[in-house]
């Protein structure tokens, strides 16, 4: 349903995205994460036909978003971050505002049927400048799906919802994306390893990571790590277990845990086990521990430091190079 490839985008000399290749399928929940400016947002604009791409392609449901953004638009329902609502029209009024520049057939019944869906039956009535940013939220996500779009691209849907909002609308989310697609942009990394099929981790406008949460995690956690609790006088444990073969580091939490570092590819949890049982510990509780989400993105995401630049008196310290030291006398 999204298709592209080789996307780019430059503004003046600075280049937003470069060369992004990726698709999200009918069905799928695809998952845009990454750091602020790392391009997510213009992504999206381009995908929706708010502006063009400097290079590459883009198709959403087969159509070109430059040669055919008009049918492009008839199929995508968008939710920018900032939802541009009008405070001084009534939420009803508004919706059906949208829906008569859609020229939808039976507006009226689709502007109903979007508020149930967004639970805002009760607020039809009410002034949107009078509404709570999780509200207006919502107003935002009815207008997206006024028109029973094909492809649904939200831009930090749950932003501003209180934590009852944000399961409300994970929820559907997730219903709507067992018929349509979705592309979703968020910094909350547990929502995505909640609701989305697939993720893509974009940084300095490249995609630097794609794949399910669940695969990413097994892909890239490289070294295994097992938390335990045992029961008692703690002393001596570490270098029982770092006797074990195959455990690299041993470290005691202030929670009174153990961290326990393995080396990949080995399941070292029995061995750990009975290392416990036959130094005299009582174990109480043991346990994997997955890289999470969150550590991923920060590994991808992270800025290698730029060298100090050298002040004015260390150049002048500098020495000049070898061929300019040489001057051939007349």
């Amino acid at each position: 349903m999204i298709e592209v490839e080789g996307l780019t985008k430059d503004f003046g000399a600075r280049r937003a995205i470069d060369g992004l290749t990726f698709n999200a399928r009918q069905g799928e929940i695809v998952g845009f994460l990454g750091p602020n400016g790392a391009g997510k947002t213009t992504t999206m604009r381009i995908l929706t036909g708010y502006m063009p791409p400097t290079a590459g392609t883009a198709k959403v449901v087969g159509f070109d978003v430059t040669e055919q953004s008009l049918e492009v638009r008839k199929r995508v329902g968008y939710l920018p971050e900032t939802v541009p609502l009008y405070n001084d029209m009534t939420v009803y009024d508004y919706l059906k505002f949208m829906a008569d520049l859609r020229h939808l057939a039976e507006a009226e019944d689709r502007v109903l049927e979007a508020l149930e869906v967004v639970n805002l039956l009760d607020r039809a009535e009410g002034y949107i400048g009078n509404l709570s940013k999780g509200m207006r939220q919502r107003v935002g996500l009815a207008q997206a799906l006024l028109h029973k779009p094909e492809v649904l691209i939200l831009d930090e849907p749950t932003i501003g919802l209180d934590p009852a909002q944000i399961i409300e609308v994970r929820k559907l989310i997730r219903e709507i994306g067992k018929e349509r697609t979705v592309l979703l942009s968020t910094h909350i990394l547990s929502e995505a390893q909640q609701i989305c099929d697939r993720v893509l981790i974009i940084n300095k406008g490249r995609i630097v990571a794609e794949d399910s949460p669940e695969h990413l995690q097994s892909r890239l956690a490289g070294a295994q790590r097992v938390s335990l609790r045992v029961q008692g006088d703690a002393d001596g444990l570490e270098s029982s277990l770092s006797a074990v073969n195959g455990v690299q580091t041993v470290v005691a939490r202030p929670d009174g845990t153990w961290e326990v570092e393995t080396i990949p590819g080995i399941d070292t949890r029995p061995q750990i086990a009975r290392a416990i049982v036959q130094a005299g510990y009582d174990l109480l509780e043991m346990r994997a521990m997955g890289l999470s989400l969150e550590d991923i993105f920060m590994e991808l995401t992270r800025e290698e430091p730029e060298p100090p630049a050298m002040d004015e008196t260390e150049a002048e310290q500098v020495e000049p190079e070898p061929e300019q030291e040489t001057v051939e006398e007349e």
